[in-house]
């Protein structure tokens, strides 16, 4: 995607899309057959988020970013902006603030069932008092509606999260790294 499609609003207030997809040449799109434009939230947006997430015109406003696929993908995508250091141990598998996380909405029916923990490594978790989160699940005990969430960062100590104060659930399904940006 070459510079001229880039929004200059969206560089200077961070509103609107980042990419203006119908500036795309042909070239473009034969290049990046596979873009799907999502919404962010940002660091800066995560605390809107939680009252506005419900609200269709809230996540209007949002901008959006371009994610390659591998296929088409079925269900609410959402991208997070990863924000503080409780996912960074040093290790391959550590999230450092900046990475972007693209992410699959796990709707409130599925929470019925074991989730799929040893499929995803990482959720993103919006919390109805607490905010965006992003942890590790590594425990889900369905009859009592708790999950237990870890943090790769030692300093962060395992907890326990009953699924009643959650108002969203994710799982991460692809990562861009802040230095690939």
């Amino acid at each position: 995607i070459s510079n001229t499609n880039i929004n200059s609003a969206w560089l200077i207030t961070g509103e609107g899309e980042m990419i203006e997809t119908s500036k795309m040449d042909e070239a473009s799109r034969i290049l990046y057959p596979n873009v799907k434009m999502i919404p962010l939230v940002s660091q800066y947006a995560q605390a809107g988020y939680l009252c506005g997430f419900a609200d269709e015109e809230y996540m209007e406003t949002l901008p959006t970013i371009p994610f390659i696929v591998d296929h088409e993908p079925h269900g609410n995508y959402i991208a997070f902006e990863v924000k503080g250091d409780s996912m960074y141990n040093g290790g391959v598998e550590s999230l450092v603030e900046g990475d972007l996380l693209m992410c699959r909405e796990i709707y409130t029916d599925h929470w019925k069932n074991k989730l799929f923990i040893k499929k995803w490594n990482n959720f993103v978790i919006v919390h109805k008092t607490e905010g965006v989160l992003v942890k590790r699940i590594i425990e889900h005990n369905v009859e009592a509606g708790l999950i237990k969430i870890h943090s790769l960062n030692p300093m962060y100590t395992d907890r326990e999260m009953n699924l009643s104060e959650i108002a969203q659930l994710f799982s991460v399904v692809k990562i861009m790294r802040s230095g690939d940006k």
